[in-house]
């Protein structure tokens, strides 16, 4: 997991070799007036969700993984409160890998819960599950999906 701020990102782009294009693509455009759905930037390796999530209680919101995809939490209008707990440490299992949707669910509290602001971002890889909009009331937000290159 990564949590750093949008001024910073260069720092990171090594990781990946798409990062640059996502962090370019953010700071060069006001997302937040953008309309709601799915931004594609290299089809299905590289893409954006621009929603408008209703944040829910903390009990109320599993945490999640993911296997092919790195998700990367870009808050718009307002911070938002991230869950998170090492997938080695979980075990509470809600049922089988969902392996066409990629995502796996989990029934445990987080061990961290940390808040998100407007202009930084968390990096969320395979091993780290996370239990994103975490609060009360509505947040506009980007979810992007980076694809894992083997």
């Amino acid at each position: 997991m990564i949590l750093g701020n949008l001024n910073d990102s260069d720092r990171i782009n090594a990781l990946h070799p798409l990062f640059s294009e996502l962090f370019a693509f953010v700071k060069s455009n006001d997302l937040l007036q953008c309309d709601l759905g799915r931004i594609e930037l290299k089809g299905s390796d590289l893409f954006i969700n621009n929603v408008e999530a209703t944040l829910v209680n903390d009990e109320k919101q599993p945490l999640e993984v993911h296997r092919d995809y790195i998700d990367v939490h870009i808050p718009l209008s307002a911070t938002e409160r991230i869950g998170w707990k090492a997938l080695c440490d979980c075990s509470a299992s809600d049922g089988a890998f969902d392996v066409e949707n990629d995502f796996a669910l989990y029934r445990e509290a987080p061990s961290t819960v940390m808040d998100v602001k407007v202009g930084e971002f968390l990096v969320v890889f395979p091993e780290d599950a996370h239990a994103p909009i975490l609060g009360n009331g509505t947040l506009r937000k980007l979810i992007a999906k980076v694809k894992i290159y083997e």
